[in-house]
């Protein structure tokens, strides 16, 4: 699985984002299915509807729903660890979604993912030290 952050989601499914054609060329050419968080899903629906696409989010989270993409749950052993992550990279500063994206990662045991945020996921690291792989910036 690959994991999708929220601006690969916002970048595919609005046609003015500037990453639009790349995050739709990356998405035909996929292999693996796609898993993503809630914290994501959350951030996404409301940046699309925020930018004046609110039946594309509702499309999206149908679609999510569905079962098109994987979505992890986090148990209550994993909230000081979101904790932890955050207070680590509080001078980016990290935000919820991006710390459960690098939980995700630490369960995966991979950091391959897409994502439009090549600043933050070129300095976060998953299990303290193992760099992500941007599939969407870096191929």
């Amino acid at each position: 699985m690959i994991i999708a952050d929220t601006g690969f989601w916002v970048a595919l499914l609005n046609r003015n984002d500037t990453h639009h054609a790349r995050a739709l060329a990356v998405s035909r050419e996929l292999r693996e299915r796609l898993i993503t968080t809630w914290p994501v899903l959350v951030e996404a629906v409301h940046l699309l509807t925020q930018r004046g696409h609110p039946d594309i989010a509702l499309r999206f989270l149908e679609r999510c729903f569905s079962g098109a993409v994987e979505i992890m749950d986090f148990d209550a052993q994993s909230r000081p660890r979101i904790l932890e992550r955050m207070r680590r990279y509080a001078g980016l500063p990290m935000d919820l979604a991006d710390a459960s994206l690098v939980l995700l990662a630490e369960r995966l045991g991979h950091g391959r993912i897409l994502s439009t945020d090549r600043r933050d996921f070129q300095t976060y690291r998953w299990k303290h030290h193992q760099p992500f792989e941007n599939l969407l910036l870096e191929a």
